[in-house]
């Protein structure tokens, strides 16, 4: 046979943001070797008459780094096209990681990422297959995936590996400093694709301290750069903080000579109209020649989330307490009425703080003491009873010991903000946070909502210029230089899905993590096959290889298989 397989007469949209064409797509051993014209026979044929054929996905901001372990589909990201993920995010990584630390970086995780403690606990076991960086890259390689992964080396776990408990309460010694560049040099001659951190103030871990990343000083943040970039390549990504952002970013990519990309630009984030601003720094920053690229989402930030683990309210001083005492401690200070409030005054329309009139963008998703009351809006449930939506909320969550859920608009959920960051040519649209926050959020499915609501329905952007917008820009920006394109020679990533068809689904919440932990997921609309180093996956909605058989994923490492 010619080809191992044979997509014929698709629409083919290459990834370069080129015009689309009709054509054919030949693969054999694992990479494309005809393109357009592809004459000769196949042992396999699909026929994509009406579907868009792409390059596979490049999702550049997850945290599978620990879900990775235990669920090698990486579900849901091939699902919505992804081919291709990079992990350790935000600096929140698992290696380097000495057994005493194992507890202490579950419970930071469960709490920074909103990942369930029973799932990590039982999905990773008591016997982790690693402990320094490498050594993760090796077990992630050993177990194989459904899809290819690069990782990050994370600070976090960098500073918990040389600090121990200290890295939660101090900066760290010059000799602690120049143990963690080693570690980044190992990191990167394993194959790490950089180097990740945090100076986010709503980034709390274990017993609501600041996460261990937090409290590194800049000359600490600059020494790991710096080690990053001896290697040569490899790119930065951040959660800024008041002590790293604009001006620390454009002086360390200026000295180092490295990309920098940093979490997160978002509709809202500072007030109506102020992400004009960041904007304006970004182009300023690339017309001086530097990569210096905000990551922004397609999606609103949409938490579910309940007031036993009130994520969107954390950055409140308000709510610093609920994150030091137990379910216990706070459902007593839920009834407290000097709580309540500061909390109604903190909460209306014009309040200094990004969650301001949070109430009118807030839905009841569950209230198991009266099923009638979900999916109906927080405040017209108010209005009928005669209540202050706080009031409401909090009795609500009192009634069911904090079981009770709501789903917040958080960000992002200004339509026309959100098209000027999304097109912007300084920005990169990702943002979505596959493995974390996974009973709160789900915006796993960001490349078929890109597709749908602001490409089909909103007519915001090209085909062309979102399939490219999803492969190769951000591939390009990572430094993976062996995905992201159709073309021949490179490995066969490859998506067919129907552009009048594609999109996400509604959430649902099921409960298949280890443990019996919860986690909400959508389902894939439109995406007929997603194929992964020239074997399909996916076919139909439907996985093609089994969980327990031979996966076509790849470890990217130094940004190529």
């Amino acid at each position: 046979m010619d080809y191992d397989l044979k997509i014929a007469g698709g629409t083919i949209v290459d990834g370069t943001g080129a015009e689309r064409y009709r054509g054919d797509v030949g693969i054999k051993d694992g990479k494309i070797a005809a393109l357009g014209d592809a004459p000769g026979e196949a042992a396999q044929t699909i026929d994509a008459d009406g579907c868009a054929v792409s390059p596979g996905f490049v999702d550049i901001h997850t945290h599978y780094d620990a879900q990775i372990l235990w669920d090698r589909m990486l579900s849901i990201s091939p699902w919505h096209g992804v081919t291709t993920a990079v992990l350790g995010n935000c600096g929140f990584g698992v290696a380097p990681m000495r057994v005493e630390h194992r507890e202490v970086v579950m419970r930071t995780l469960e709490k920074v990422e909103g990942m369930a403690y029973e799932a990590l606990s039982a999905g990773l076991g008591a016997d982790w297959p690693f402990i320094t960086f490498p050594d993760y890259l090796d077990a992630v390689e050993r177990l194989g995936s459904a899809i290819n992964v690069a990782a990050y080396v994370g600070h976090t776990p960098m500073r918990l590996f040389v600090m121990g408990e200290d890295a939660t309460e101090r900066e760290a010694t010059a000799q602690e400093v120049e143990q963690m560049r080693s570690l980044v040099r190992e990191a990167m001659g394993a194959g790490a694709i950089g180097f990740a951190t945090s100076q986010a103030a709503t980034h709390h871990g274990a017993g609501g301290k600041p996460v261990p990343s937090r409290l590194a000083s800049f000359s600490e943040i600059d020494a790991l750069v710096g080690a990053m970039a001896e290697s040569g390549r490899g790119i930065m990504q951040a959660a800024m903080g008041r002590t790293l952002f604009n001006e620390e970013f454009t002086d360390l990519a200026t000295r180092h000579g490295v990309p920098i990309t940093w979490t997160a630009l978002l509709a809202g984030m500072t007030g109506p109209g102020n992400h004009r601003r960041y904007l304006d720094k970004a182009a300023e920053q690339h017309d001086a020649g530097l990569t210096i690229m905000p990551q922004v989402a397609c999606r609103p930030i949409m938490f579910d989330f309940h007031f036993d683990e009130p994520y969107p309210f954390e950055m409140w001083p308000l709510f610093r307490e609920t994150m030091t005492t137990d379910r216990q401690g706070r459902m007593r200070l839920y009834t407290d009425p000097g709580f309540r409030a500061k909390f109604k005054s903190e909460s209306v329309v014009g309040a200094k703080n990004a969650n301001a009139g949070w109430a009118d963008r807030t839905v009841i998703s569950y209230y198991p003491a009266d099923p009638s009351l979900e999916e109906q809006p927080l405040t017209a449930v108010a209005a009928a009873r005669g209540a202050d939506p706080v009031d409401l909320v909090l009795d609500m969550s009192l009634e069911t010991e904090l079981t009770a859920r709501f789903r917040l608009a958080f960000l992002n959920h200004d339509e026309a903000e959100v098209e000027e960051l999304i097109t912007d040519a300084n920005t990169i649209v990702t943002l979505s946070d596959a493995g974390a926050h996974a009973s709160q959020l789900c915006d796993a499915c960001y490349s078929t909502h890109l597709l749908s609501h602001w490409v089909r329905d909103k007519g915001a952007m090209s085909l062309e210029s979102a399939v490219h917008t999803l492969t190769q820009r951000p591939a390009d920006l990572m430094g993976i230089t062996d995905r992201g394109l159709l073309a021949q020679g490179r490995p066969a990533d490859v998506v067919l899905f129907d552009p009048e068809t594609v999109g996400a689904s509604p959430l649902r919440r099921v409960q298949d993590f280890p443990g019996g932990a919860e986690r909400l997921v959508s389902d894939a609309l439109g995406i007929e096959a997603v194929i992964v180093n020239g074997q399909v996956l996916r076919r139909g909605g439907n996985d093609q290889i089994g969980a327990d058989g031979d996966l076509p994923g790849r470890v990217l490492r130094g940004g190529h298989a």
